[in-house]
């Protein structure tokens, strides 16, 4: 700690001190997850994670649109969702479906953690949720109304439906969260970032307790259609269930899906205070940019190796102390080849030994969302000691030659687990996250 002093020679002036902390000073807090939101292709919480681990997919065919003139005719779509089951009817009228989600989720997961929001705690926790893409049904919908009815039927609710920050705005509003509010708009890693940064926030003393993750809905005719255009969606139709295979050697792009994470970070002694459950400690975050290219990573990955590297020395742990690695793992042919070299890069030949799954391969590929349902899925296997198997592996790729846990789940001891997210624009971002022994 440092100490500044000034001191002016008038003596009516007194003399001031300041204290400059250090960053480590700042970050004292120790941070836990007490709560889990989720909605999602395989369920809520309970439901998605007994179809996670019993290999039960969430892809099928297309129902939001026509895919006659489609060359992608599969999704990973949320089955049965019911807004009003959350909000009332007049408030789900002024959300998209993303927006929709993150509230839902948000509800769950302040239920899971049997949090009640009031005036006491209000202003203490913030709400900080990330989506890649936002409004795109509402941005289609509303497109369609100016060129056939004219602009002076477009909605008032137009903007504020379609705008990324909304997810974290209506939360906040619906729950009546009052702390530091945020969005994190970074492609397939905004939902880890979230975390991430609340992360921080929490660790720093700036919040008791933060609402973070990640919301998606794009499984629309122009998302669908500009992701088949840059060709980074799986076409194999007729596979269904099968056509999102990480790891594999005739994979072929990802599967869309959509839905929301929502986790409650609270600061432990908050945690402890109230009795709240814990379900792990997050321990530590990554993040770095490739400065290279719009949509491919960097050769051998060397923005996701730094991002892993930073994320270890955060949670001051070594190579040799992590269990398991929740791949970003797209089922895309470069993201995989990639990501496992960078993983090599990482930690050596202990690579081979260190359990890895891609659970995109039964939810789809959420986007924004994709980070922060993987975040999820660290801390529950952390919490039952299991982890989820990679589906759909069935061809040995030489390039990508970890073990990928494939087709079933596997009980294992775990004390610290790893989850990677990468987006377009090089956007990298890792989370360390610690059993919790009470």
């Amino acid at each position: 700690m440092f100490l500044w002093s000034i001191y002016n020679e008038n003596p009516r002036v007194p003399r001031v001190s300041f204290f400059l902390r250090s960053e480590a000073e700042y970050m004292n807090k120790r941070v836990v997850v007490t709560g889990i939101g989720i909605i999602s292709p395989l369920g809520k919480k309970d439901a998605f994670w007994h179809n996670l681990l019993n290999g039960i997919s969430g892809i099928s065919s297309i129902t939001r649109f026509n895919t006659k003139d489609s060359p992608v005719k599969i999704a990973a779509e949320v089955k049965d969702f019911d807004p009003t089951d959350f909000m009332e009817r007049r408030d789900a009228r002024r959300m998209d479906l993303f927006c929709q989600y993150a509230v839902a989720a948000a509800k769950q997961c302040l239920n899971d953690a049997s949090l009640k929001i009031d005036k006491q705690n209000s202003h203490r926790i913030g709400v900080l949720i990330g989506s890649g893409i936002g409004g795109m049904q509402t941005i289609e919908s509303q497109a369609k109304i100016l060129f056939e009815k004219g602009m002076d039927r477009v909605s008032p609710f137009f903007i504020p439906m379609l705008i990324p920050d909304m997810a974290s705005g209506q939360t906040a509003i619906l729950t009546g969260a009052k702390g530091p509010n945020s969005c994190t708009i970074t492609a397939c890693a905004s939902g880890t970032h979230s975390i991430g940064d609340a992360f921080r926030i929490v660790a720093r003393g700036n919040a008791d307790a933060m609402l973070a993750g990640g919301a998606e809905a794009s499984i629309t005719p122009l998302a669908v259609a500009g992701f088949a255009a840059a060709r980074t969606l799986s076409t194999q139709n007729d596979l269904l269930t099968k056509a999102s295979r990480p790891f594999d050697l005739e994979r072929d792009g990802f599967v869309m899906g959509e839905g929301a994470c929502i986790l409650l970070l609270e600061e432990l002694e908050h945690a402890q205070a109230r009795g709240a459950d814990i379900y792990c400690e997050l321990i530590g975050y990554g993040a770095s940019g490739d400065a290279y290219h719009i949509t491919s990573p960097a050769p051998e990955h060397e923005g996701a190796q730094r991002a892993m590297k930073e994320a270890l020395s955060d949670a001051d742990i070594t190579i040799n102390d992590v269990d398991y690695i929740n791949a970003h793992g797209t089922s895309t042919k470069y993201n995989d080849k990639y990501e496992s070299l960078a993983i090599k890069k990482v930690f050596g030949e202990r690579a081979y030994e260190i359990p890895i799954s891609s659970t995109k391969s039964l939810s789809g590929h959420l986007l924004g969302a994709s980070g922060a349902l993987e975040a999820a899925v660290c801390a529950l296997a952390l919490f039952n000691q299991v982890i989820p198997g990679t589906y759909n592996y069935e061809n040995y790729d030489p390039e990508c030659d970890l073990d990928y846990v494939p087709n079933q789940r596997r009980s294992m001891l775990l004390n610290t687990v790893i989850s990677n997210s990468f987006g377009f624009g090089g956007h990298n971002a890792v989370l360390v996250m610690r059993r919790w022994n009470k």
